[in-house]
């Protein structure tokens, strides 16, 4: 069996907090390069957050040379200015990664939580303690931004490696649920 590696960033964007994660992944094993949030509230100017994400997402590329980067969608909300601010925060994540020539995929929400827990309505604090069990990580995360991001970059990874039809190269879902018994309940 080829050793198969890849660097994935995932990315939850925020106008206030934007939370990142890197997972490096060879074959089944998950490894946790960084993970971490970029605090933005205390800047007034809209201009100023929207640089500091660019000049974030870009220096973890170049720091890390992820193969892939995954953002979550912007939901739709009722409030129209945040929706505005969401969608230029995660614009600028996007033209960072795509800066550095790596392809960028979104995922809504509700497929990174049902990717990641089983269920597309999980809380924010199920989707974290579903990813610390995932990743054998011995304490949670302090922020839930950066465990969302962490999140994505694990959809990504799974999104990645299964299509409909099976898993590419021609296994099987009994492949997959083999290799990932963890991540299927079976109701008896």
């Amino acid at each position: 069996m080829s050793t198969v590696e890849k660097i994935i960033l995932g990315i939850d964007p925020g106008s206030v907090v934007m939370g990142y994660a890197l997972i490096k992944t060879t074959n089944q094993k998950i490894e946790v390069l960084e993970l971490g949030v970029l605090k933005l509230g205390k800047l007034d100017n809209t201009a100023e957050r929207l640089k500091k994400i660019y000049n974030r997402v870009s220096d973890l590329t170049k720091h890390y040379a992820p193969t892939s980067c995954a953002l979550e969608a912007p939901f739709f909300g009722k409030n129209v200015q945040s929706m505005l601010k969401l969608g230029r925060a995660q614009g600028v994540a996007m033209a960072a990664a795509m800066q550095a020539n790596i392809p960028v995929m979104e995922y809504s929400p509700k497929k990174v939580k049902q990717s990641v827990t089983g269920n597309g309505n999980a809380s924010k604090e199920q989707v974290a303690h579903t990813v610390q069990q995932i990743l054998k990580m011995k304490e949670q995360p302090k922020y839930l931004d950066a465990t969302d991001a962490l999140a994505v970059a694990l959809c990504h990874h799974y999104q990645s490696q299964f299509t409909v039809s099976g898993a590419k190269g021609g296994s099987s879902w009994d492949k997959f649920i083999k290799d990932n018994p963890s991540r299927v309940k079976i109701k008896k």
